[in-house]
């Protein structure tokens, strides 16, 4: 009999890829959104719920009429700007949801959680690369609500006889390699999509120094100025998510916390010149200042995930994650329709 996980966001970026791979590796699958940020057609697989971690009474209505062995959490407002700008909306849904989440669970019995957590959890960097002992004080609201959760997982396992992982992943990027998902937000804020559309712009005819890409930050102390952090492909991501999930199937540990990513840093200026090379188009981009919340470098080390989880990243070339997101993108395709 196979197992069945509730995806919670799998509407989402992260969490449709997941779907996805969830049903590739045999699992039966849900999927629980409110499509404030994920979209319907992104769910390629499983069956869908559609409903929002606010309201209590339909979680508990899932929980009653189906039967999960884990849940996966994705299900969260990830803008570190606009966490900066409306924390509210950031603790009402990435903490308040999040805890309804957890007492529909634990009502229900189902006492197995994959949780998204964030490098954010650490704020500014005192050494790099970050190892999961690294001091945890964030500089922003939306690490703060990660944390917020990571310490009530650790409560929860204590009180409860609770199981939960908590993946610190770095910046995902990419795309599935067969490109049928992408990455799709409105509006974008991550930064291969934003250079990738400046790429698309200019190869439909725009000219490079019109570029609208801005790069925030290019005189921070890093080796070219520009914000360094560690890019993990999203195959990758949903990998450590299914070991993640093998590991609380089979060996449960209480509460765990593992950082995902590759130690193969990037600068923002690097992704530009990936860009170029990937694309062949001259993208160019206009300084601006730095953004307030956003620590310098932020860059993983994944001893412990490799050791205990058995997962490694098999993308680790910046040039290889930024085409698959180049070969799935919504305008690429658009442009290659009219060409």
């Amino acid at each position: 009999m196979s197992r069945s996980v509730l995806v919670v966001g799998g509407a989402g970026y992260i969490g449709s890829h997941m779907v996805l791979a969830l049903d590739e590796a045999g699992f039966d699958v849900t999927t629980f959104d409110n499509l404030s940020t994920g979209h319907r057609d992104a769910v390629l697989a499983g069956d869908f719920v559609h409903g929002d971690l606010a309201d209590r009474d339909a979680l508990g209505r899932l929980f009653a009429r189906r039967r999960f062995d884990l849940v996966m959490h994705f299900a969260a407002c990830a803008y570190v700007r606009e966490s900066m700008e409306d924390p509210r909306k950031y603790y009402r849904n990435n903490v308040v949801g999040c805890l309804n989440l957890l007492d529909a669970m634990l009502d229900a019995g189902v006492r197995r959680l994959v949780f998204s957590s964030s490098c954010a959890t650490y704020g500014v960097a005192r050494e790099v690369p970050i190892t999961e002992e690294h001091p945890q004080a964030p500089v922003n609201p939306y690490g703060f609500t990660k944390l917020a959760i990571e310490r009530a997982l650790s409560d929860y396992a204590t009180a409860y006889e609770f199981h939960a992982v908590a993946l610190r992943y770095f910046n995902a990027a990419g795309a599935d390699a067969r490109g049928r998902l992408s990455e799709r937000h409105e509006p974008e804020t991550h930064l291969i999509p934003l250079v990738l559309r400046e790429a698309a712009r200019v190869r439909d005819g725009g000219a490079p120094l019109d570029t609208r890409l801005e790069v925030f930050g290019t005189t921070l102390a890093t080796p070219d100025g520009s914000c360094v952090r560690d890019f993990v492909h999203v195959e990758d991501i949903c990998a450590a998510h299914l070991a993640a999930l093998e590991r609380l199937l089979t060996k449960p540990q209480g509460f765990e916390a593992y950082n995902v990513g590759t130690a193969n840093p990037a600068s923002v200026l690097d992704v530009i010149a990936a860009a170029r090379r990937v694309t062949g188009e001259d993208v160019r981009y206009r300084a601006a200042p730095a953004k307030a919340g956003d620590p310098p470098s932020l860059v993983a080390t994944s001893t412990r995930a490799r050791e205990t989880l058995g997962w490694a990243p098999r993308h680790e070339s910046l040039d290889g994650i930024v085409a698959s997101a180049w070969n799935a993108a919504p305008f690429r395709a658009r442009h290659a329709s009219d060409a």
